[in-house]
This record gives structure tokens, sequence and C-alpha cells, in this order.
């Protein structure tokens, strides 16, 4: 059995086991291995109720004195027990596990584990974990994994299936790094760290272990860029476009001037565009730093040259704002080029008279979403693909280009603000352009950290600013709630925020909806008909709301800087003053001087520098950076030191071997194969 073997070479996973296994991804047992914690959770020692605090997760050891009927309640089935715990009584409450009933016979002794309720001194728990005392004492002060479930898969199916491919020897992951690699960087052997990052003896070994597959992960993303870097150095454009005046009339009628830095990088993408070479572009600039302006400029300058230009937005929602806005502006100004919009939802007939368009050459400037790059899309003669970060352009979608018969220039935008010198190393295939200066007028965001006592006054100023005709955003970190972390959820908030503010028009959004929901959703905010919207970071990337005044984040601790001050981008696009409320529910200092700093500056680049000033060896899990690279467990912020030396080990190998030849580097070129086949796209060999 190998990394590549299906799941159902394990004992007790059968066809019909693995079903919800693949809906989270695992189908190879190298799925499996990589299906890393998202948590770990250490037992405590059973206390007596004089020790419980409301809203605690805690255990107790007690006896089972009764046990009710199964009663039926809406939607659920509940029933309970009562458990006497020393000279006190707990109620365990169970809903939807009828099963369970079975187990709690009068007299039978448990520890029950849960969080505790306390009220005038009846304790009571819901949905308890239940242990025989002996199995109890074995899980005390270890270290169990917590992992991501779905519907049907269970924690003890993952953990079981889990402990099996790690204690039963049948398989094998030798070591792919060469061993002075290993010496160097002070790394831990790969199969060690996959035993120790499931099941960790302590935290110091943990930390160690997750250093060695941060290290693997930043380490074949960097060598697999660098290959493309080079494939992309030979390759030839075989276009030639020039300057055209349309550009110049444009950037001269515009409404506002250009910054030096928009002057400067439209300069730096017209070079690349006459050039011999292919364009590979990042423009990596603030929310509000006039990004896509260029990006228009850049598709008029395709279109006018006789070539045409694709932008691809992350929803269909910013993709119909961007493509009425560059309508407008071509009308305007009297630019001879078509638009035309290409969604996923149109209809089949909408579809199949845009295709047409787009074969025939009628249209210059495409705009749309993924269905840009779909199989029934051929393009006249694509000259210029824009996308945002979102949606980085592989090797696959360039290399369909190319059958097409041309090899399109590439730009890409990018609102996440990365110190330099990292992201030089994580956009190591792209030329990068930074756009560091904002255009004069706008009005900075107010902002301010607070605590949860503050939630009064916060409902109080989105009703205020809702009155007076302007929306406002509240976030949250989960879509629904969750026994473990007691963090707010966007389908409970919705409702009680409509109690809370009645009249209002407020809506949920979040990753798990329908995209035909999703996107109903948020075309009614932009519209104006929702004035509030909870939401997951489903937003950071997805609208555009100039009427957007609040941004209020909850949890705002469980976020890193770079994201809380994307989110804040979400705001302040307008005229009006705009406003952004962090509500924490830590009480560290260390997490207050944290989230200071969003109130101290705007500037994103500053923000992301300070960030990675600030963090320590810090929380293993709970500010990871969400956006483009697709890591499992690697985060580019908290683990910048590792990206060094990742990128450090890079250089060595490719300066000794750089086509992977050499005998010590058999295993890395394979690993780097089953990469670039699993992670696909821009990272093939």
């Amino acid at each position: 059995m190998g990394p590549d073997s299906p799941i159902t070479e394990l004992k007790g996973i059968g066809e019909k086991t693995a079903v919800p296994f693949a809906k989270v991804g695992i189908h190879t047992i190298a799925d499996l291995l990589e299906y890393y914690p998202r948590a770990y959770e250490t037992y405590e020692e059973p206390t007596d109720c004089a020790a419980l605090e409301d809203g605690q997760k805690c255990a107790v050891l007690g006896t089972v004195v009764s046990v009710s009927g199964i009663r039926r309640f809406r939607h659920y089935q509940v029933f309970s027990a009562q458990v006497r715990v020393g000279e006190d009584s707990v109620q365990a409450v169970w809903f939807n596990t009828p099963y369970l009933r079975k187990r709690f016979l009068k007299g039978g002794r448990f520890v029950f584990r849960g969080v505790v309720t306390v009220q005038k001194e009846k304790y009571r728990m819901q949905q308890p974990e239940c242990f025989e005392p002996e199995a109890y004492e074995k899980l005390l002060h270890v270290m169990q994994p917590r992992y991501a479930l779905t519907a049907g898969l269970t924690a003890h199916a993952v953990t079981k299936a889990v402990r099996q491919v790690l204690d039963d020897g049948q398989v094998q992951i030798p070591e792919y790094l060469p061993e002075e690699l290993l010496k160097a960087y002070d790394l831990m052997d790969e199969w060690e760290a996959l035993q120790q990052l499931h099941f960790p003896a302590n935290e110091t070994v943990l930390r160690r272990a997750r250093d060695r597959i941060v290290f693997d992960e930043f380490l074949q993303f960097i060598l697999g860029i660098r290959r493309l870097r080079e494939r992309q150095e030979r390759m030839q454009s075989g276009m030639h476009m020039v300057e055209v005046s349309e550009t110049a009339r444009l950037i001269e009628a515009l409404p506002y001037r250009l910054t030096g830095a928009q002057t400067r990088v439209w300069r730096e993408i017209v070079e690349d565009m006459c050039g011999d070479g292919v364009m590979n572009r990042l423009i990596q600039g603030d929310v509000g730093s006039g990004k896509t302006i260029l990006a228009v400029l850049a598709l008029v300058m395709a279109g006018c040259n006789g070539y045409q230009g694709a932008l691809m937005a992350p929803t269909e929602v910013l993709a119909k704002q961007h493509f009425q806005s560059i309508c407008a502006l071509l009308a305007e100004h009297h630019i001879p080029l078509r638009a035309l919009l290409l969604t996923g939802s149109m209809t089949a007939k909408e579809k199949r008279l845009a295709y047409a368009e787009i074969e025939s050459g009628e249209a210059q400037i495409i705009v749309g979403t993924h269905a840009l790059i779909q199989e029934k899309v051929a393009y006249r003669r694509l000259g210029l693909v824009v996308t945002d970060e979102q949606h980085r352009f592989g090797v696959r979608q360039r290399e369909t280009f190319a059958e097409k018969g041309l090899h399109p220039h590439v730009l890409v935008m990018s609102a996440t603000p990365i110190p330099r010198t990292l992201a030089i190393i994580v956009y190591g295939d792209l030329d990068i352009s930074v756009l560091d200066e904002m255009p004069s007028g706008r009005l900075p965001i107010k902002n301010c950290v607070v605590d949860e006592s503050w939630r009064p006054n916060a409902y109080r100023f989105i009703e205020r600013e809702t009155a007076a005709g302007h929306q406002a955003y509240v976030i949250c970190s989960m879509v629904e709630e969750n026994d473990e972390l007691e963090l707010e959820n966007v389908l409970d908030y919705t409702e009680k925020l409509k109690a809370a503010l009645p009249g209002r028009e407020i809506a949920g959004l979040h990753g798990r909806m329908k995209p035909k929901e999703k996107n109903e959703i948020m075309e009614r905010f932009a519209e104006g008909q929702i004035e509030i919207l909870v939401s997951t970071t489903v937003v950071e990337v997805g609208i555009n709301v100039p009427n957007a005044t609040v941004m209020m984040v909850e949890n705002a601790e469980r976020f890193g800087l770079a994201q809380l001050h994307q989110l804040r981008g979400r705001v302040g696009r307008g005229d009006a003053q705009s406003y952004c409320i962090f509500m924490s529910g830590s009480k560290s200092e260390e997490t207050k001087k944290r989230l200071e700093v969003l109130s101290k500056s705007n500037d994103g680049f500053f923000i992301a520098a300070e960030d990675l000033r600030l963090r320590g060896p810090g929380d293993l899990f709970g500010v990871r950076q969400s956006g483009v690279f697709a890591f499992h467990m690697a985060d580019v912020f908290q683990d910048a030191k590792v990206l060094e030396q990742a990128a450090g080990a890079a250089d060595r190998i490719l300066a000794e071997d750089p086509e992977l030849w050499l005998p010590e580097h058999e295993g890395l070129k394979r690993r780097m194969e089953r990469y670039a086949r699993r992670n696909g796209e821009s990272l093939s060999l």
C-alpha cells in the first residue's frame, strides 16, 4: 500500500464508507495523511460540581440515576439522563442520537464531558461526550486531534483511519529530502512529522512537526514557480502591439489624475505589452489604490491593437459591475470597442450567442467569471488576460490559449498586502508592480477595537447609519454553531440581528450556499435592497458597494491582520465617511496590541510588516490568512521564517541540479510530480 493507494484498501473502509471521506477531499492514503487536525484538545481531570462555571467545558465522573424516554421536539429527538456527581446532580441531554439511550443503564458510572450551563445551582450538559472511566484515564493530558467533519464523517472514523495508516506499518513513505538539507535546516523526518502532527506527544514536538510540513509545502510550491518562471522567460508572445491614442485620451478625460504610482505602473505594463516576451505581471496594491483602471487601460490597448482582452472576476456580481463600468467608459469616451459579459448563470442561448461573438472577434473585451476558460470558449485573437489573485492563471489555462495560437499577456491584481521580501518569493513567476500611493480625496476609514460589552453600542451605530440610507457588513468567522468553539456564526447571528434591529432588511451570506443563491443575495445588497449583510469572509473580494459605510468584524482575534485589512476595504468606497469596528472576544493584551495596529493605520503594507513583527510562535491555528495560496497548513505571514528557509533551500537545489536529475533528488522529483498532479495548474514540472 502506497501514498496513492485508495483509502478503500484500509480495513473498515468500503465503497459506501468512503463517500463521506470523499466529501472532504480524501480519496487516497496521501489525502488522508494530509488531512491535518484543525485543533487539538487536552482532556482534564474530572471535577466536582462546586468547581463548575457557566459556559465552561469540563468533565465530571458520575453515576446514572435515571434515564428519560425519547421525546420529539420540533425536528429533534431528545432524551436526558440524571447523573449523581458527589452530593450534586447533573442533567445530561442529547439530541438526535436515540441509539445512545440504551448505553445508559441505571447505576452505570461514566465520565461526561461537555459545556456546562449553571442556573440557580442546577447543572446541565448538552450533547456531552461519554467515556468509561478506564478509557477516559488513558486520554488524560494527551493532545487529541480534532478534524474538520461533514455529514456522515465522524471524528472516530477519521482518527481510526489515520491511526491505522500510521501504526500498522503497511504504508511506507520514504524520506525524500537529502540528508544535508535535513541537517542544514534542522528538519524532523517526514514520517515522524506526520505521526506527531496527528498524535503529538506535546506542543514542543508538535511545533517541530508542523514546521517540517510547512517547509515541504513551501519548498514544493517555490520549486514549481521557479521552473515556471524559466519557461515563461523563454516564451515569445508572437504579438505586435504599440501604444494607442485611445488610452492617452482616456487617461486625460478621467475625472481624476492618475497617481504617480499608477503612472509608473502603467508605463511598466505598456513596455511589457509592446515587448517581444509574454507579460506576466502582478499589480500589488491596497483596496482603492487604483488597480482596476490600469487593467481597463490594458484591455483597451489590447483591443485597439486588434486583439481580444479577457477580465476574469471571482464572482458574477463583481463581473457584472466591471462589465457595466467598462461599457459606460467606452460609450462616454467614444472608444470603438465592444464589451461582452460571460457568466455561468447565463442561459444556454445567451452563452451560444456570446461564444459566437468571441470566436468571430466581434467582442474585443470579454468580462466574466471562470466561464471564460471553459472548453467551449474559442477566442479569435486573445492578447491579454486580467485576473485577480483568487484566479491566478495556471499553466493548464495558458496552454489552452496557446493551443488556440497565442500566448496571451497575463496581468494579475492583488489586494493582499505582502511585504516585498515575501512577495518576491511567493509570486516568483511574476514581475511585481506596487501601487504604494492612494488617490487623493478619499476619506480615511475610522477604526475602533472593542470588546463584546460594546456590542449594544455597535448595534445602535449600525441602526443610525442604515437609517441614514447607508449599508453595513457584519463578518462572522463561522457558518453555523460549533459545540467546541464559542464563536459567532452567520446563521444564528443573522436571526439575532433581526431581533435586535427590527425593521431593517438583513440577510446572511456564506460559502456553503448554492452559487445562484449567493449571487442573488450579493446583487440585492449591491442594489441597496439589503441594508445589513451578515457574512463569512466570502465577501472579501466578491462585491463593490460604495453605499456601505460600516464594517463590523466579530471575533476579530480569529483573523490575520492582512485579512482584516482586506475586509475593511469593502467600505470607504464612496463619498461618505466609513467606519470599521473590530470586536474581539479575547482579553489577551497581546491580541489587543495586535488589533490596535489596525486603528493606527490604513496602510496595508505597514500593517503586513507589523503583523510579521508582532507574531511570535503564535497560535498554531487561529489567525491563518486566506487567499490565493492553497496550502494545507502553511501560511505566508505566520510562517514567514520557514518560507525564507524554503526559498534558500530551493536556490541551493536548483543551483546544483536545475533539472532534478541527480540521484539524491530522485525522491524530490517524484514528490514534485505528485504535488503538480494534485495541486495542478501553475506548478507542473
